[in-house]
């Protein structure tokens, strides 16, 4: 989360060859500075860095107040619900200048720049200049500087040069790039591998060095991996919502003059699925809150689920689509949602109990469900989590979780497991149901 870094001291080392290997998945874009992955930094004139350049990759090395080498891409990194894998070179002992600092974005060597700016013959970079700060997360000159969003497998290499497929290899049933968890490297004096595998000490080193590293700030560990991705709620349909995502996406405020929804990365045509939103907060006035599906994206800034087609919801004065649900819910309620698009029904469920008597795991029979349009007969094709306030006048906040165990930074008290054991939820995941990740799309969808 934003404010989360990880930090340590280190001296020595190369100077003129280093790897650096990690995976990342993005929580905003076009943030500019505020995307820093890696900073080796000595002072304010000498320093080492690895950032999202709002949309772009940048990574340059800077010292003695001017810099060595620079690369920036001419490709845009946009996609937030994808994982990538970014391997940076400096290598300053190859005879070829083009050579010297290289980039691979998922197992693939970046060739377009618009800034290539290859350091000189044997150049020595501001890593193992003295005493540096190692910085996993943040530019250390700059507190606000933060990397927003999740990482997994952050190797640095210190005195060797690798390319990507030390790292990664493609998946021979997939196709998809995906990690080696135990790359065969030489980590040298510097080096590490944090693996991020124990959540009460992320800054654990699991090379044989044992250079850990001290976290700063709460992180918390998820269960998205770049071998399985969670969904999450989607940034980058906001154009009507205005709202803002925090906590890997998971967390969403509604936008304070808007009362449309946003949608999730990832949508469903069959199989049955369950997941979980708190509603956490609320600006002001009285309850306003929907969450529920939609086969569409929003089209204005005034429009309420209750006005597109095929959008299924729970609202929190107690009604539905056409039906009357039960309860009202409120702040600090957790709504859960049972998808079951074998037999279009859908179900919702206040604190643990499925309202209007149902029974999600009754198929055809549909007992206290809501009936469905055929996703094959919608918009899209595809239904999409939702959530949404109907006030013109303040906000509101939810917390979603899909599986990954949170609600924000909270994890779920007494954890019940979907179908396939991947997901984690705060209720009983009803028999046959699964949570939205890649990995059961992939099997059950």
């Amino acid at each position: 989360m934003a404010s989360t870094h990880l930090s340590k001291s280190a001296s020595g080392g190369s100077r003129t060859t280093w790897t650096i290997s990690t995976w990342v998945k993005r929580g905003s874009l076009g943030s500019g500075l505020s995307s820093n992955i890696f900073n080796g930094i000595v002072d304010n004139s000498n320093e080492t860095q690895l950032l999202f350049l709002y949309d772009s990759i940048e990574f340059y090395d800077y010292s003695s107040a001017s810099r060595t080498g620079t690369l920036v891409t001419t490709a845009k990194y946009r996609d937030v619900n994808a994982w990538y894998h970014i391997v940076a070179v400096w290598d300053t002992t190859n005879a070829t200048a083009g050579d010297r600092m290289r980039l691979y974005v998922n197992g693939e060597e970046v060739t377009s720049f618009s800034t290539d700016t290859p350091p000189s013959l044997n150049q020595n970079s501001s890593l193992g200049n003295g005493t540096y700060d190692q910085q996993v997360g943040l530019y250390s000159a700059n507190s606000s500087y933060y990397f927003n969003g999740s990482m997994a497998h952050f190797h640095f290499i210190d005195g060797t040069a690798y390319d990507a497929s030390t790292f990664g290899e493609y998946s021979a049933t997939s196709g998809v790039w995906k990690p080696k968890t135990d790359p065969s490297v030489t980590y040298g004096t510097n080096g590490f591998f944090l693996k991020f595998a124990n959540s009460a000490a992320l800054g654990t080193d699991s090379s044989v060095n044992g250079n850990d590293f001290t976290v700063n700030g709460t992180g918390t560990q998820t269960l998205d991996t770049p071998s399985n991705v969670f969904c999450t709620m989607n940034p980058l349909d906001n154009y009507y919502f205005n709202g803002t995502f925090v906590n890997g996406n998971t967390t969403t405020t509604t936008g304070t003059s808007q009362y449309t929804w946003c949608t999730s990365t990832l949508g469903v045509s069959s199989g049955k699925w369950y997941w979980e939103v708190e509603y956490d907060a609320k600006s002001g006035g009285s309850d306003v809150a929907y969450i529920g599906i939609t086969p569409s994206t929003s089209t204005s800034t005034t429009e309420q689920p209750l006005m597109s087609n095929n959008q299924y919801y729970y609202y929190s004065s107690g009604s539905g689509e056409g039906v009357t649900m039960g309860d009202s819910y409120t702040t600090g309620d957790i709504i859960g949602i049972a998808l079951d698009l074998d037999n279009n029904k859908i179900y919702f469920s206040k604190n643990g109990v499925w309202q209007n008597s149902g029974d999600p795991t009754s198929g055809a029979t549909g007992t206290g469900a809501i009936s469905i349009t055929d996703p094959s007969s919608t918009v899209l094709g595809n239904y999409f989590a939702i959530v949404a306030d109907g006030s013109s006048s303040y906000n509101a906040t939810f917390k979603a979780n899909f599986g990954n165990g949170y609600f924000g930074t909270t994890a779920v008290s007494t954890p019940g497991s979907d179908g396939a054991g991947l997901g984690k939820f705060e209720y009983a995941v009803p028999t046959g149901y699964y949570s939205l990740c890649t990995k059961n799309i992939i099997t059950y969808g």
